[in-house]
Parts: structure tokens; sequence; C-alpha cells
């Protein structure tokens, strides 16, 4: 259900559009404003210092293992050039070899590689720059889950999936530290969007272009592109039954390029395919004996379903009882639902490799449901039905803010895993 189809028919459709519009853009910047790290409020003498108290203060009092790690590799690389990103791989697994644990490898590449340009570019420290590069990559990610709702479904549904990202808890979070997955979210987001603008115009290569691309820099950002790639391959594969678009030779070579120019880049950065395939095999193998893994990241298969369901509660009941009542003819619907399923069933069985820092991928599908949810709930209702979504929209925000603020800022909770969600929210005592 359309939230213009579900306009009072006496209200001009012109007003309305300028009305969406307005709102559209107080949501992308209230969205933005909150994903600014707040290094920029603390700096005496800042512009924004003045807006210190509208700005909530995650007040995590150290800075996490993950994010000190990223900021030496940034260090590192800023001594001895790009040109010598080998030796850095080649550290990292003689390093690794001394370890009874596992620790992120430098070939989450552009990531190390964003925060040193921004590092280099604004003179700021590598860790400051890498929360900067975090928060400006949850921004687009906002902005990009404007652009595909417009184009999947219009202006109205555009600007619900605006309000409903704005507050995403995780996607706070995420803009707030030197961590990887907000980062990598934006370019899982990005290929899902271009896989189906592909299926709606087979052999454009307007659209396989920037498709590969994709592809081939989430291969960079982090080893989880696997994950995404399976989904993106199962609703090709799905695409028989439900007809999202046209599946063409032409798409399905540009899936396979992507990845492997990615590879490509890796094996190059490495030293080498062997140099390359040592290290993935030290990263994995000795996450297998980390205590914090093996403490933390276990569970049974519906445990990110219990997570997701103690930060964004609503959201998820919302998304939930979306996919049950997809119409057969709800080709965006199951698209999103189909991404989210296919991606959880690997996911969910990762041996000791289940945070819910993984699944912020899944922040917008969610939410592309949750808006489904709404929108059909108030198809229902004879009149008021522009009230009804407006209040249910506006609802579902403020409880996704309250979240934020009971788990990142009074608790206030860094790892995403589910002893901490239930002390953060005193189940837990």
């Amino acid at each position: 259900m359309d939230f213009v189809e579900a306009a009072e028919p006496t209200q001009p459709r012109r007003s309305q559009g300028r009305t969406l519009l307005v709102t559209l853009g107080f949501v992308l910047l209230a969205g933005m404003f909150l994903r600014l790290p707040t290094a920029l409020f603390d700096t005496p003498g800042a512009p924004l210092a003045v807006l210190r108290p509208l700005h909530p203060k995650p007040s995590y009092p150290t800075i996490g293992f993950d994010e000190d790690l990223y900021r030496k590799y940034v260090e590192h690389l800023d001594k001895v050039g790009l040109s010598s990103y080998p030796e850095i791989v080649d550290h990292y697994r003689k390093f690794q070899q001394t370890l009874a644990g596992s620790i992120l490898p430098p070939l989450r590449f552009l990531y190390i590689l964003a925060g040193y340009l921004w590092h280099n570019l604004f003179g700021i420290d590598a860790l400051v720059a890498l929360t900067c590069v975090a928060s400006f990559f949850s921004m687009l990610t906002l902005g990009l889950a404007v652009v595909l709702a417009w184009r999947m479904k219009g202006l109205a549904f555009a600007t619900v999936i605006a309000a409903l990202t704005a507050f995403a808890p995780t996607q706070l979070h995420m803009s707030q530290h030197a961590l990887v997955d907000g980062f990598f979210t934006f370019w899982a987001l990005l290929a899902l969007w271009l896989l189906w603008e592909n299926l709606q115009a087979p052999r454009s290569w307007k659209w396989l272009g920037p498709y590969v691309v994709a592809l081939a820099l989430m291969v960079l950002t982090k080893e989880n592109s696997f994950f995404v790639w399976v989904a993106l391959v199962a609703l090709m594969a799905a695409n028989r039954w439900f007809r999202f678009g046209i599946v063409t030779r032409e798409l399905l070579v540009a899936t396979v390029l992507g990845p492997l120019l990615g590879v490509a880049v890796l094996v190059f950065l490495a030293g080498g395919v062997g140099d390359m395939i040592a290290t993935y095999q030290l990263s994995i193998s000795k996450n297998y004996t980390l205590k914090y893994a093996i403490l933390t990241g276990d569970g049974p298969w519906h445990r990110y379903l219990v997570d997701l369901l103690l930060v964004s509660p609503f959201i998820l009941l919302l998304a939930l009882g979306g996919a049950f009542g997809l119409r057969r003819d709800d080709r965006v619907g199951w698209y999103f639902a189909g991404f989210i399923a296919a991606s959880y069933l690997v996911m969910c069985n990762v041996k000791y490799g289940m945070n819910l820092r993984y699944a912020n991928m899944w922040d917008v599908p969610l939410r592309i449901l949750a808006a489904g949810a709404i929108l059909g709930l108030a198809s229902k209702l004879t009149r008021y039905r522009q009230v009804a979504i407006v209040a249910a929209v506006t609802l579902v925000c403020l409880v996704e803010f309250r979240q934020y603020l009971i788990l990142f800022v009074d608790y206030p909770l860094y790892e995403l895993v589910s002893e901490g969600l239930l002390r953060a929210l005193r189940i837990l005592k």
C-alpha cells in the first residue's frame, strides 16, 4: 500500500508532494546530525560545540580492541606507504601465529585505506579519521536507503524509510565508533540495490558497471562479503519464481567478475595467492580458539532474532508481520525478505561467529518490510489513513531512538552480544 494512495482524496497531490519533500529533508538532517562523530562537538571552539547538548554522547570509557587495531594499521600504512602493503600483511601473519586467538586481518583494506586518506587529507588523528569515515558512510547508507526506496516505491515510501532508518539504534552506534561494520553495510546495500536495477534494466552498462565495482569494493572491505554474495546469487535463482526482473548472461558474468576483481586486488596487496590464503586461514582458524568468540559468538540459529528483538522490538515484529503478509505480486517485499533469509541462513551457521554488528546490513531491508506492514495495516482504515501512518512511524522512531539512548548512551554498550544487551536492558543484573 503506497502512502500517496492512502491520502485523503480531497488533498491536492502537488501540495502533498511538497509536504513529503520538506518532511524528507528534515528527517535526513536529523539522521545526519545524530550520525556526526562526537569529536566535532567536544573540540573547544568548534562551530558545532554549541549544539553539544542536542547530540547524545556515547560514554563508553575505553577504545575497543578492534578500533585500536584499525588505528595501528592506518598509522603503519602512513609510515611505510601503499607500495609496502604486503609487508603489513606479512607482519600480521607472523604476529598472528604467536597468538592464541584471532585478530582482524589487514585485508579489510578499503576501510583502512579510507581512514588513511581521511587522516592525511584533514591531518587528524588516525582513530578520529576512522570514526569520521564510519560516520560519513552511515550517512551515505541513510541516503542510499532513501534513493532505493524512492526508485522502487516512490517518494512517500522513501520518506517512511528515511524516518525508520534515521533513528536505527545499531546504525547510530556504528557511526560513533571506528569499526568496519557500518562501512561494510553501505557497500552491501549498494550491491543489493544495483542488482535490483540490473534486473529491471537488463544489459544496461549504466547499471552493470557500477554493480561490478560495488561487488569488488565490497570484497575489499570485509570477508563477510561472501554472505552477501551468496544472498545475491540466491535472489537471482529465486527470480524464476518471484519475477524480480530479467537475469541475463551479462548479469551472471558481472556477479562473478566483481568479486574476482576484488580478490585479485587482495592477492596483490597480500603479496601473492598463497600469502592471501594463508592470511585468511590463520584468521579463521585462530578464531575457533579465541576465548571471547567462544564465550559470546555462539548460540542457536534464532540468536539474531532474539538480539534484534532486544534492540529494535517494533521493527522486528513489524518486519516479520510484513514478511508473512507479503502479497504474491509484491516483488520489492519478496526481494528484501529473500536477501535477509538467504544471508541469515549462512550467517547463523558460522561457529563462534555471531554478533549483531554483522547484522547491520539487515537494518534497511528490515525497515522496508516494517514499512510495508505499517502501510498495509493503514490501508484497512477508511478514514485518517495518513494520520495513522504518521502516528505509527513517529511512535516507532521514538522507540528506536529511546532504545539507542538506553543501550548505547546510558548503559553504555560497546559490543553487540546477547549478554551485553540483556544487561543494558536490565534483564540480567
